[in-house]
């Protein structure tokens, strides 16, 4: 693509050197750069890339995306944007010919629940004989017998979104396409020129405040999906939610809304609602009629996320009977209430925000024989919202029997103090009740003697991810793991 068609609706103040080269490629970081490429000088918190523009060069770039000109620059054009981090979605969606224009793309955002409510919506379409495409946490795959590919972030940056999309069109052919979309995508534009036919609200909750500040402005950065919306596409949100009336007044009125519940009045609702080791029961109640449902998943969050795929594909015009019979068949998602051992009960979750340790620990609990004991072990992230520490420990500390706090990622920071923080939103450190181990493959180790055969034993914070990320160096670390090695007598 000639640079000058790669740039014709771009909001651009300047053009520097201007040539209208051959443009075969686009970058932000110069050490995969290659021959051909437009380098986009990306800024962040840490770094600037236009002091890489030089090395992008020497790799091959013949253009650059810039939001100042670079110094000593005089050989390749250099096109001026007031922010690069929001025009690089422009030029990779006109790069590869706006690949989501051709598809049903449904996005699902919202603090916890994204990975689970697009799983259940690709098996929903694969029930009713259609080729479904998921992008997220865990990578993207094409199918829910797939595997999983690359998965850097939740949502992809631009460049890599963008010549999915086209992959999944094209070669993969395929036209269903359902997305987690975070916000940090939503804020930095990494979703900027996909045309999103539907999007679905899990909920809003604390997280990420090291990076949104206040929660004002996580909601902001979410509800940009919504406002995206056209007359014709739908948005599913879930009316028991504390934000769910402010996210329906942001949807345009052109856009058909839809709503769920248990709580609140909503389009879809489920009550009667049972747990047990077996899964969650409930009848589910939309448009007059009633549904028995019976679920191997387990915990009111299985129940939120099931009706949040169920009213999306109720959006998409799927037969209910169709999508109820995806769901029932549904075993879980990796590392989502994941159990890994029987005796005791061991499972492994996500959870890494104060509700979503609040929603495990609450649906581990329903499981806890009466004469067994809860026991949590559990960390927090290191360069991340510190204030969540606290109010972590204390819902701990408040449904847990007994507590093991102990490292997750602490990346730059030291595990002692992010543990500090944790324990300050204790009543109180009694060794009968907390146990703290910063080692992490040693602290689930620790649960040998502190959990018997009729226990329930939650591992919280990690999931599905096989790494650990230190200080200096991250590695190979999976709680599924070690917890099996821990238990090997009574495995699955």
């Amino acid at each position: 693509m000639k640079l000058e068609e790669l740039i014709e609706h771009l909001d651009y103040t300047d053009l520097v050197g201007f040539k209208n080269v051959d443009i075969s490629g686009i970058s932000y970081n110069s050490k995969t750069t290659k021959k051909g490429d437009i380098f986009v000088c990306l800024t962040g918190e840490y770094t600037d890339g236009h002091e890489y523009a030089q090395s992008a060069i020497d790799n091959g770039a013949v253009a650059l995306l810039v939001e100042r000109k670079v110094e000593n620059v005089t050989d390749i054009p250099q096109v001026v944007v007031k922010s690069t981090r929001h025009r690089i979605a422009d030029i990779a969606d006109r790069f590869y010919s706006s690949p989501s224009k051709g598809l049903n793309l449904i996005g699902i955002t919202g603090t916890n629940g994204k990975t689970t409510v697009t799983h259940l919506i690709q098996k929903i379409f694969e029930q009713n004989d259609e080729k479904c495409a998921l992008i997220g946490t865990l990578g993207y795959k094409l199918s829910s017998s797939g595997e999983y590919r690359d998965a850097k972030h939740t949502t992809p940056q631009a460049p890599e979104l963008q010549a999915t999309l086209r992959l999944i069109k094209d070669v993969d052919k395929i036209d269903n396409v359902v997305m987690e979309v975070s916000s940090h995508a939503l804020e930095q534009n990494r979703i900027g020129g996909c045309c999103f036919n539907g999007a679905v609200l899990t909920n809003l909750t604390q997280d990420h405040l090291d990076y949104h500040i206040t929660m004002d402005n996580y909601f902001e950065a979410k509800s940009l999906l919504f406002k995206k919306l056209q007359e014709g596409d739908f948005a599913v949100i879930n009316a028991d939610d504390n934000y769910g009336e402010r996210f329906l007044s942001v949807v345009p009125e052109v856009v058909r809304k839809f709503t769920y519940g248990v709580k609140n009045r909503a389009d879809v609702m489920a009550k009667n609602i049972n747990f047990s080791l077996n899964g969650a029961e409930f009848t589910l109640v939309t448009g007059g009629e009633e549904y028995s449902v019976n679920l191997h998943m387990n915990g009111m969050f299985s129940v939120y996320n099931v009706l949040a795929a169920v009213t999306a594909s109720i959006a998409m015009g799927i037969d209910l009977q169709v999508a109820l019979k995806a769901l029932e068949n549904v075993r879980g998602v990796a590392g989502r209430f994941e159990v890994v051992a029987h005796k005791p009960l061991v499972i492994v979750d996500y959870a890494h925000t104060p509700d979503g340790l609040e929603n495990v620990l609450k649906s581990a609990r329903e499981i806890t024989p009466p004469d067994g004991k809860l026991i949590c072990l559990f960390g927090c992230g290191g360069d991340r919202d510190a204030t969540k520490r606290p109010k972590m420990g204390a819902i701990a500390e408040r449904i847990a029997d007994k507590i093991v706090i102990t490292s997750d990622n602490p990346r730059s920071e030291d595990p002692q103090q992010i543990i500090t923080d944790i324990i300050a939103g204790l009543k109180s450190v009694n060794p009968d009740k907390v146990t703290v181990e910063p080692d992490r493959g040693q602290a689930i180790a620790l649960l040998k003697n502190l959990a018997g055969n009729k226990d329930v034993v939650v591992i919280a914070g990690k999931g599905h991810e096989d790494y650990q990320i230190l200080k200096d160096r991250t590695i190979h670390f999976d709680d599924r793991e070690e917890a099996k090695k821990v238990f090997e007598g009574s495995v699955i």
